[in-house]
């Protein structure tokens, strides 16, 4: 039953509340017997809090980009950076074109996601939850999810930080995680705001320091090379050959694993 209503979910989303969901549509699709249904769940509340704590479980704060085609671009960029990493404003432009593409593909996932849209009306049903055990334990899923995103992207950070010479600032008292923290939630911000202001979505010509040509920016991935600027310093000194030929060798692992 769980696992039916959780595929009626993902092909229709979700709302604030459970009441567009039929039970009867779900006994229907789960082809289990409608009086086994009733002895497992006396009431349709019953079912209908055992659904969120499942959807809180299987719902993650934003789309996970894994088209090949969508891919493409940043492997496209990458491949072009081989033998283009010696000198440090080549890396510095590197990074900068990384950003510009990978955010526009962050944001383009999320936007037409309706796993998002259902994480968003998990959050906002939890606030609405009479049963403050239910209403706790949900909380606590969804944490959990946040954190694990949170952990799996700042190890993402961490592989290209370390790799491209880049480090934290030392004057900061904080960390990879926290900007991990701070990029997706100002991504999930402009998502948000741009699902009632579409024209968000629309491109702007800019030049930020470290490009070589001005080009089309999304919000989203200016707001993170702003981010990304106040975090991080970056190796201003020119790397020698044998550096430079791990780093591309490393490059390519990275490339392989996308």
């Amino acid at each position: 039953m769980l696992d039916a209503a959780l595929g009626i979910v993902e092909r229709v989303g979700l709302t604030v509340s459970l009441e567009h969901l039929s039970l009867e549509e779900v006994i229907r699709d789960a082809g289990v017997a409608r009086s086994a249904v009733y002895r497992r769940w006396p009431y349709k509340d019953q079912f209908y809090a055992d659904l969120l704590r499942e959807v809180a479980r299987a719902t993650t704060p934003v789309a996970v980009i894994d088209d090949e085609t969508r891919l493409e671009p940043l492997r496209r960029t990458l491949r072009g950076a081989r033998g283009r990493i010696r000198r440090a404003t080549d890396r510095r432009e590197l990074v900068v074109e990384l950003i510009r593409i990978g955010a526009s593909l962050d944001f383009d996932a999320i936007y037409g996601s309706r796993e998002w849209r259902t994480y968003l009306a998990v959050h906002a049903a939890v606030s609405s939850l009479t049963d403050s055990d239910l209403r706790d334990e949900v909380q606590a899923l969804l944490a959990q999810s946040e954190e694990r995103f949170v952990a799996r992207l700042s190890a993402r950070y961490a592989v290209l930080t370390e790799l491209l010479g880049f480090q934290v600032r030392k004057e900061l008292d904080l960390t990879l995680e926290d900007l991990a923290l701070l990029a997706s939630s100002t991504l999930r911000g402009l998502v948000l705001s741009a699902l009632a202001r579409p024209e968000l979505t629309n491109p702007r010509h800019a030049r930020p320091t470290g490009a070589s040509s001005t080009k089309e920016w999304t919000l989203s991935g200016l707001a993170l090379l702003g981010l990304v600027d106040t975090f991080l310093v970056y190796d201003t000194q020119d790397w020698p050959p044998e550096r430079a030929a791990m780093v591309e060798r490393s490059l390519t692992e990275v490339l392989s694993a996308l």
